[in-house]
């Protein structure tokens, strides 16, 4: 594996065959394309990022004591960033997690413009999301057992001014949710490696996927259609799922339950927390709901695109389970989904919280 200029790893087989993915030309397209931050005075600037760096900690420690996850690891600071440096350190984070999984090319010319093209792409996928990120666990960064943990400082402070809701509670609501992340992983021993596990799975069946499917894309694409027409109120399905085999579809159906779980755990627990943390956490929550929703027309469209709304969905489906789990059997019966990979919720057990319970509490 060699370096790139900037020291982003740029993958090579053992022949010196490149990666699908040339994360060097990523990183400089996202960095490029990426939008400043909102103007503001430096002053300004420098004090939420003295406050970003002061809160995460405090954060962590509520999230502990809720949770019950965590005692007596050590408190680690969170990486306060720029816009550029969230794009930067989603490469390398990136690039680690499908270094070994994603198929690799003969090494010559022309499949070294393929990994330029898909960095190109890539790094205008990271340009879009790296102005509305507002923080991030990363856990297979440079550190591999710490991993890292990331705040985007401008856009903590753009959506900040644009809800009008205190800077203190909500920097203080983002690490809650962001903490939550860290301890997901810190705190289960086997998390990480699973989760890297199915992630190999699933791109090792796309490498080895019959192109024939490909072919089939308009007939599939119908076909989603007219399941979504038929199936009230279930979940859209994704072209990743039109293409991938039977055997790739559990696995895909594995990340996605996971995914909902993660996210859904840390929605719940930075509003669980509570007003005597968080004092206007309620007028965020609803805030902050209403702009998931909103966006004009191009926005909305590049997000349904790029799997964004889905997201959405994912948290508040994710809640909803964690709630239900939590107001059952509290919160020490809900961390038996942390006990081993056979304790996760199923995605069909995701929005039938009470069948998880029949199976890991009979």
């Amino acid at each position: 594996m060699e370096r790139a200029r900037n020291g982003l790893r740029v993958n090579r087989t053992a022949a010196g065959g490149p990666g699908a993915i040339d994360w060097s030309v990523a990183a400089a397209t996202g960095r490029k394309l990426v939008r400043g931050g909102p103007p503001v005075p430096r002053a300004r600037a420098e004090q939420t990022v003295r406050a970003l760096h002061e809160v995460n900690g405090t954060a962590e420690l509520h999230v502990r004591e809720l949770t019950g996850l965590g005692h007596g690891l050590p408190l680690r600071d969170a990486e306060v960033v720029d816009r550029q440096g969230w794009i930067q350190a989603a490469t390398e984070g990136l690039s680690a997690l499908t270094d070994d999984a994603v198929p690799r090319r003969v090494d010559n010319r022309l499949s070294a413009l393929f990994a330029g093209s898909a960095g190109v792409q890539t790094g205008m996928l990271l340009a879009f999301l790296g102005s509305r990120v507002l923080g991030q666990y990363d856990p297979f960064g440079p550190s591999a057992a710490e991993g890292r943990l990331l705040l985007v400082a401008p856009n903590v402070l753009s959506v900040q001014q644009a809800l009008d809701v205190p800077a203190a509670d909500f920097r203080m609501w983002v690490c809650l949710h962001e903490c939550t992340h860290r301890l997901q992983f810190t705190a289960v021993p086997w998390l990480r490696d699973y989760f890297a596990e199915q992630v190999g799975k699933l791109l090792t069946g796309f490498g080895d996927a019959d192109d024939s499917r490909l072919g089939r894309l308009p007939e599939l694409l119908k076909q989603a259609r007219q399941s979504r027409q038929t199936r009230a109120g279930a979940d859209p399905i994704g072209i990743a799922e039109l293409l991938t085999s039977p055997e790739q579809r559990a696995v895909l159906d594995r990340l996605i339950a996971l995914s909902t779980l993660l996210e859904g755990h840390a929605d719940h627990v930075m509003d669980a927390v509570g007003p005597q943390v968080v004092p206007s956490v309620a007028a965020i929550r609803r805030k902050f709901t209403e702009r998931r929703r909103g966006g004009g027309v191009l926005d909305r469209a590049l997000r349904v695109l790029l799997g964004v709304d889905a997201k959405v969905r994912q948290y508040a489906q994710g809640s909803a389970y964690t709630k239900h789990i939590v107001d059952a059997v509290g919160m020490s019966g809900f961390n038996l989904v942390w006990e081993s990979p056979e304790s996760l919720p199923t995605r069909a057990e995701i929005t039938d919280p009470d069948a998880w319970l029949r199976r890991v509490r009979p």
